[in-house]
């Protein structure tokens, strides 16, 4: 089977044509002619493809030169393959303007499911409150649209200030669904105390086949909440990707409809009833085709998942 690490190798041509190794047009193909898993929105009953991409990472990295086709294919075919939603953030250097430039280009702006960030550090008095609304603005101008979907204050960043500012812009319909986000186990407490004691649409987190802390609290919190999930770093950022190297999917993967590690991976992610979107971030269209092909298909059931865990639990980095 066709590793991860040779369809990095994979290049893409002046006009953003893929050069594709069999197992990926396969999965292309499924992607083409299957319907993407969708799930709802707790908090309106809106439903999202539950794979989409993130701008973190190779995808911040790309966005920092000046060409930016890889990008402008990456999007493409993830529109094409009927994802929506993208998650971006100031923090992430030139990912949100790049990508709202792409998007108009390319003229699917409308169609995405916008998902971006407030992230101001903290410095004290009225001088945080000027400096979210001012970021808050800067991002309305670089995505291009009146309405963004989703904003979400990111790393728990001084939420008692930044939280408010959220809610008013939702109230003037600026801003569709708010929320938090954190990546981070020292931050895991205050996203689980300011889950249940302040209401919000959206939940963003890091998690992983390999990094189940999130099955403990935060997904069965955000259940009884009813706040949607964004997942991030489902491969463990390069971690899973490491433990892999050099492996086979095993044969039984295929009862899932998994013929691929990245597959693999997003199918264990996607199978938690409290996950709403994944959003993997890359630079490469090769891969944006291999995960969208996760969101197609059968998900495993709870035995199945336990037998994708001891599997991983076996691999080096346990």
């Amino acid at each position: 089977m066709t590793t991860r690490r040779e369809w990095l190798s994979m290049t893409i041509g002046a006009a953003g044509a893929l050069t594709l190794a069999p197992h990926l047009a396969k999965a292309q193909h499924s992607a083409t002619s299957g319907a993407l898993i969708t799930r709802a929105i707790p908090s309106t009953g809106e439903k999202l493809p539950i794979i989409g991409l993130g701008s973190s990472a190779t995808f911040a990295q790309v966005a920092r030169n000046e060409d930016h086709d890889a990008l402008k294919s990456v999007i493409r075919k993830m529109t094409e393959l009927g994802g929506t939603v993208f998650d971006t953030a100031p923090s992430y250097g030139a990912s949100e303007e790049v990508a709202g430039k792409i998007a108009q280009d390319l003229g699917v702006a409308k169609k995405l499911f916008w998902a971006t960030k407030l992230n101001v550090a903290p410095r004290g008095g009225p001088a945080d409150v000027t400096a979210a609304r001012n970021q808050l603005e800067n991002s309305f101008k670089r995505i291009g649209k009146p309405v963004i979907d989703l904003i979400q204050v990111h790393n728990m960043g001084d939420v008692k200030v930044q939280l408010p500012i959220l809610r008013e812009a939702k109230q003037q319909g600026r801003v569709r669904y708010i929320g938090v986000t954190t990546t981070f186990e020292n931050q895991y407490a205050e996203m689980i105390q300011t889950m249940r004691t302040e209401k919000f649409d959206f939940i963003g987190t890091n998690y992983a086949i390999d990094d189940r802390f999130a099955e403990e609290t935060i997904l069965p919190l955000a259940q009884e909440r009813g706040i949607a999930v964004l997942v991030y770093a489902p491969f463990g950022r390069t971690r899973l990707w490491k433990r892999v190297e050099g492996k086979q999917v095993p044969d039984w993967a295929r009862e899932f409809d998994a013929t691929t590690w990245a597959q693999f991976f997003l199918k264990y992610v996607a199978s938690h009833p409290a996950v709403t979107c994944i959003t993997p971030a890359t630079s490469r269209p090769s891969n944006v085709i291999d995960n969208m092909a996760g969101g197609l298909g059968k998900l495993p059931d709870p035995d199945m998942r336990k037998r994708m865990i001891a599997l991983v639990n076996s691999l080096p980095g346990a």
